[in-house]
């Protein structure tokens, strides 16, 4: 799925392009280890099925290649027209059958692959807009692809942990819970320690600090799980996470 020729000569880009179809690789071995029985059972997202996030999958990479056709040809191309309509098309694609599903998933993976392939060096730096109404470049839904994908295929619950997950990844990705944290100010009282390197994040002055790994401070922070992580000012409790999306 690795795309041989990317238009782009950007050598950041270039790696995160890489991660992100990485990502999708991963994503696609552990959908692809499920019996089509298996697609029914639960995901880790309380009322979605496997069906739900393998939908969901399929149709984000479908609402990113429009982004991409917004910045290639400068006619605007919304991911979704609105929220709603992207929640009933996943509530949708989870009806399908286990190989139209199948089948969603690989055709908008190599589609989007394609569509970031052929888009020029200029053209990542158009603006295109998000479905939560942000004002980004073209650049942004390479992340916003290879945060979908690494995170879900945890979700799928079919033996994929956050251990699995690159470091670069985990990384961002708490940046941008906590930064999201600290813009809605609901970071208050609360510090965010990983042991395993020297990220620190929040209120220096904390009440409550939460210690542990990286994968397991991430883990916490997207809020899905408290193993392997600490508390201090809890009575020994951890706490849930404060909601990033």
């Amino acid at each position: 799925m690795v795309a041989r020729h990317d238009l782009t000569t950007d050598p950041g880009l270039q790696a995160q392009l890489l991660q992100a179809r990485r990502g999708t690789a991963f994503f696609a071995r552990k959908l692809n280890e499920l019996t089509d029985a298996q697609l029914d059972g639960d995901s880790l997202l309380p009322g979605w099925s496997r069906r739900h996030i393998a939908a969901h999958i399929g149709y984000n990479a479908r609402a990113i290649a429009r982004l991409i056709e917004w910045a290639a040809t400068g006619v605007e191309t919304p991911m979704y027209p609105s929220v709603a309509v992207r929640d009933e098309e996943i509530e949708f694609g989870a009806t399908l059958s286990p190989i139209a599903l199948r089948n969603l998933f690989d055709h908008s993976a190599v589609h989007l692959s394609v569509e970031w392939r052929d888009l020029p060096d200029d053209a990542w730096h158009h603006t295109v807009r998000t479905v939560q109404g942000r004002d980004v470049p073209a650049s942004e839904t390479v992340w916003m692809r290879s945060r979908e994908v690494w995170v879900h295929a945890v979700d799928l619950d079919n033996g994929a942990t956050f251990a699995d997950i690159p470091e670069p990844v985990l990384e961002r990705l708490l940046k941008d819970i906590t930064g999201a944290w600290h813009t809605r100010g609901t970071d208050k009282g609360l510090q965010v320690r990983v042991t395993d390197s020297d990220l620190t994040f929040g209120d220096p002055d904390a009440a409550v600090v939460i210690t542990g790994p990286l994968p397991a401070v991430v883990q916490w922070a997207t809020g899905r799980g408290t193993h392997g992580v600490g508390a201090d000012g809890t009575a020994g409790q951890v706490p849930a996470a404060p909601k990033w999306i």
